[in-house]
This record gives structure tokens, C-alpha cells and sequence, in this order.
């Protein structure tokens, strides 16, 4: 069956399926469960108000927290807001504006949408994130081919990295942290960030955000809001959809974006965990985050359990923030939603 009728099914199905209103108890308890496991925030916001708010161990409202890896989804909307504006389109190949990979008989097939997909085949490369690199974008494009494009998942900076030096080609030469700000953290309100710049003024569009959790917050509402924050229609929804379709390598990641799409029948799996496997290792079919949250849920996901869950039939976000520990995505979206283990 194809995705699009899947996924219209499933939400179809989530409609008509037990959740209800999110009940402030029931946060309560999932919040003391994240606390337990060195949470410092829960923030639960549904139909655009905020119903649950909670802080510990040295969090606070007004602290800004490492979001690590979830930094990856907002340049994954400035990827969306490039294709809107026609810089390219997602099954361009990545070589059409990367000129030095037409004459690799693998990298020359890669396309936009397997970058983003973190399916392109390139090493994922996690030295790129050292800051003694003086030029990352130079570093990520000759970084070799260990998969065929579109035969693997391999997870890491490198994705991301080739991506910007190809949005900084597409802008010419222009300034991509001015284009990020001016399409995407601008809109949302958010400033000063951390692009953790290289030598040669390079983001590192991989990891670095710091946010307070109703910062990271803003990004759920614009997934909820269908691309429009607050009367900023930043991306057409239909654009946005385009993020939220996973790859054949991997069914539950998709332009930046985790996905839940395989619930209630998949198998729950720790992303983290899974990430931490070699991976020609790591088994993605049949995977989701938890089978009793609903299938159309998507997540933004950082290490050490940086979490923004977003459930668009539910007009739900959610915000965990925390340190390294033995925690459960799914058993964390069980409490939240009154589901038993």
C-alpha cells in the first residue's frame, strides 16, 4: 500500500482510537519518572496552551539546555524552506551543484532527500564535530562512500555538513547561518544560538543548539500548526509532509525528522541505543519509539535523552530535557498519555 494512503489510514485509525484530552496527573507522573532519571524538564503543551510545565535537577525555565542531535530538524526545515523557495528540488542529485562527486560512480547518485535521509551511503563521520577542523563543508565532501546510495543508514554530521556546503553554493556564496536565521530561528523567535563555526565560519548544523524547553517547544507548534508559527507560514504543509516519510533503509527516520509511523505493530526500540551499533548492525525495519503513541508522531532527537515529541491528531507537543540515564522513551509516552506497560 503506498505511504501517503498508509499514513491517511493511521491517522484515521488515532482519530478514532482512545486518546483523549492529555490530564495533568497523568504528566505529573511521567515527570516524576524523567526526574527520577535525571530529567531537568517536562513541558506538555496541547491545542496551543500549556497544561503541564515542570523543572529539576538544575533545570529551569529560563535555562537553556543542550539539544544535542535535535539541532538536526531545524536545518531540516531550512531544507524545506530552500525547496519552497525552488533552490532544488529533493531528488536533485547532490552532484548537480557539488561538481567534484559527477565523476564517483556512487556519490553522483546521491540525492538531496538521501542527504537529509541520512541514506546517502557516506561515512557518517562523527570527527567532523572536533573543533580544531578549519573546514568542516571541505572535510564532509571528500569523506568516502562505504554504502550504495540508498542501501544503508548510516547516522552522523557528515549528511548535514555536505548539506550546507550545498545550500551555500545554491545561495552563492552568501551566508548560510544569515539564511537559517532569516527563514527559519528568526521566525520561531529564536537568537543567539550556537553554531559551533569552524575556522572558515562553517555551522556545524549537526548538533550545538542550546534551548530552554519552551524554546524547543516553538518547533512542535510548527509541525502542529502544519508549517505556520504564530501566523508565519514558514513552510506549505505540503512541503512539510515531505519530512515526515521515511526511507526504505530506514522506515522510521525521515528528513531530520524520527518517526512512529510503524506503531502500534512495530517493534519499540532505544534510538540512542540502536545509533550506539555499528551500523551495518542496526535492524530499522519494523522499529518505532513506542507502540502505544500514535503513528503519525514524530520526534526530534538529541543525546543523553533530549526529546521533543510531536503528535499532530493529538495538537500535542512534548518537551523532555535531561542528563545521560536509564531512560524510556516508551514508557515515558505511556505515562503521559495513560497507557499501561
Amino acid at each position: 500500500m503506498p505511504y501517503p494512503i498508509r499514513f491517511a489510514l493511521a491517522l484515521i485509525l488515532v482519530s478514532q482510537s482512545a486518546f483523549a484530552e492529555i490530564n495533568a496527573s497523568d504528566c505529573a507522573n511521567a515527570a516524576k519518572y524523567s526526574e527520577s532519571r535525571r530529567g531537568s524538564a517536562v513541558l506538555v503543551m496541547q491545542n496551543g496552551r500549556t497544561i503541564f510545565e515542570h523543572y529539576a535537577n538544575d533545570g529551569s525555565a529560563n535555562r537553556r539546555w543542550p539539544i544535542f542531535s535535535g539541532t538536526k530538524t531545524f536545518w531540516g526545515i531550512a531544507a524545506l524552506t530552500a525547496v519552497q523557495e525552488g533552490l532544488f528540488r529533493l531528488d536533485d542529485p547532490v552532484s548537480d551543484t557539488i561538481t567534484e562527486w559527477k565523476s564517483d560512480p556512487r556519490k553522483s547518485q546521491i540525492t538531496i532527500r538521501q542527504l537529509l535521509s541520512q541514506s546517502d551511503g557516506i561515512e557518517g563521520a562523527s570527527h567532523l564535530q572536533r573543533p580544531s577542523i578549519r573546514d568542516r563543508n571541505e572535510m564532509a565532501i571528500a569523506l568516502p562512500s562505504v554504502a550504495e546510495p540508498g542501501s544503508a543508514f548510516v547516522y552522523g554530521p557528515s549528511h548535514l555538513q555536505i548539506f550546507s556546503e550545498l545550500l551555500r553554493r545554491k545561495i552563492r556564496g552568501r551566508n548560510v547561518i544569515s539564511y537559517f536565521e532569516t527563514h527559519v530561528s528568526n521566525r520561531l523567535g529564536l537568537h543567539d544560538l550556537q553554531y559551533k563555526k569552524d575556522a572558515r565560519g562553517n555551522p556545524l548544523p549537526a548538533t550545538g543548539f542550546e534551548l530552554t524547553a519552551r524554546e524547543w517547544a516553538r518547533l512542535g507548534e510548527l509541525v502542529i500548526g502544519g508549517g505556520n508559527y504564530h501566523r508565519h507560514q514558514i513552510v506549505r504543509p505540503s512541503v512539510l509532509r515531505e519530512a515526515f516519510v521515511g526511507s526504505q533503509v530506514n522506515p522510521a527516520y525521515g528528513l531530520t525528522f524520527w518517526l512512529n509511523q510503524q506503531a502500534p505493530n512495530g517493534r519499540e526500540a532505544d534510538m540512542e541505543r540502536m545509533l550506539d551499533l555499528p551500523w551495518q548492525n542496526a535492524q530499522w525495519s519494523g522499529v518505532c519509539i513506542c507502540k502505544d503513541a500514535p503513528a503519525d508522531m514524530v520526534v526530534a532527537l538529541g543525546s543523553h535523552y533530549q526529546r521533543l515529541f510531536i503528535i499532530p491528531s493529538m495538537n500535542v507537543v512534548i518537551v523532555r530535557q535531561g542528563l545521560a540515564g536509564n531512560f524510556s522513551d516508551a514508557h515515558f509516552l505511556r505515562l503521559v498519555l495513560r497507557r499501561t506497560d
